[in-house]
């Protein structure tokens, strides 16, 4: 896995001893003010240079599965903020995202958001957004799929997606389609329109066709997105990773907490909002993870989406709370060990159930 490491630079105020002037105390030392986490580290993703860990913006929009209202949009800012304020640069979202007339919400909350920031110029300017394109009936040649990246770009008010993602294969339902989809990622990438391309919820033999096509165009493959975590492991999608590990493909690990299975905080007595899946037998796994929590002095959640960093994915939770946000950022900054992330797959080969995959997903 490649990693760069980089350093806070901190400022401090300049002393004269030649002067003879005494300055306050105050004067020395400005406030340091740094973030609660430092992921110090970034993660090559083709050409750009990301956090280990993103945020995933399913929620900002989506009234049916998350009860979004507009009056929660004060909170989103605040934990957009606080996630850049410490060190997070990616942000997943989709042009999709949204339901109703609310269609689109996630990528102009992100716009918003990225506009009114007040942290330093850089770190706005460094921010990277990785949009999905939806593999909509309609959208039936190159230019429909370009024209999508272009309504995207006007909702984030942008000048360049970071990643411009196929959100999923139309292989299994719609055969003919599917080359038309991957011409337009060719285009939106040819036309400067994104900075990368990759793809979501592709499976280890769609993934090697479209890393081929797009390679024979001149288009690099730079990020594969599917459901990966400790209730997502199964042969599709280690092999998947093992495509990707070959071909410098890099993972993005969507629902790393199994959709809140792995936070511990749900029971089947204790349902969470949402048509939501509540999975049996998963105690062994919660007890191992508990267990790893309590040794390391971090939070259940913190462990999970660790063994995916530890993998070398980039996990993408979903946010829709400051404290959400500053639990998540407590996953970065440090690694499992290899005895620890035995303990933890040992235990999740022992749940008899794993999370429903994705209905779009394909082989």
């Amino acid at each position: 896995m490649a990693f760069s490491a980089s350093t806070p630079t901190v400022y401090l105020a300049s002393l004269s001893s030649s002067s003879g002037t005494s300055l306050p105390s105050s004067s020395f030392f400005k406030p340091l003010n740094l973030p609660l986490f430092w992921p110090w580290q970034k993660v090559k993703v083709g050409p750009l240079n990301v956090s280990p860990m993103g945020f995933g913006t399913w929620a900002w929009g989506n009234q049916l599965l998350w009860g979004y209202q507009e009056s929660m949009d004060i909170e989103l800012q605040r934990t957009f903020n606080l996630a850049v304020d410490n060190g997070i640069n990616l942000f997943d979202t989709a042009d999709s995202y949204g339901t109703g007339k609310l269609n689109g919400q996630s990528e102009k909350l992100l716009g918003k958001f990225i506009k009114e920031y007040q942290g330093q110029k850089r770190v706005q300017d460094d921010i990277v957004i990785a949009t999905k394109f939806a593999a909509y009936p309609w959208r039936l040649t190159p230019s429909q799929f370009v024209n999508a990246c272009r309504a995207s770009l006007d909702r984030i008010e942008i000048e360049k997606i970071g990643i411009g993602q196929l959100h999923w294969s139309t292989a299994n339902y719609a055969p003919l389609q599917e080359k038309a989809l991957w011409d337009g990622l060719v285009a939106m990438y040819e036309k400067g329109l994104v900075r990368a391309v990759g793809v979501s919820n592709y499976g280890p033999k769609q993934l090697l066709k479209i890393y081929d096509y797009l390679k024979a165009r001149g288009v690099p493959l730079v990020s594969a997105q599917v459901q990966f975590s400790l209730l997502s492991m199964g042969e599709d999608q280690l092999e998947t990773k093992n495509i990707c590990d070959s071909l410098g493909i890099r993972l993005i690990a969507y629902s790393p907490l199994g959709l809140g299975m792995l936070t511990g905080k749900y029971t089947p007595d204790k349902l969470p909002r949402g048509p939501r899946q509540i999975l049996p037998g998963l105690q062994p796994l919660l007890s191992s993870l508990k267990e790893v929590a309590r040794k390391r002095r971090r939070t259940v959640p913190q462990v999970a989406i660790n063994w995916c960093i530890c993998k070398g994915a980039i996990p993408i939770p979903g946010v829709k709370s400051v404290k959400q946000a500053e639990e998540n950022l407590g996953a970065i900054g440090w690694r499992l060990s290899s005895e620890e992330l035995l303990q933890l797959e040992y235990a999740a080969s022992e749940s008899p159930t794993k999370m429903i995959q994705n209905i779009f997903q394909t082989r």
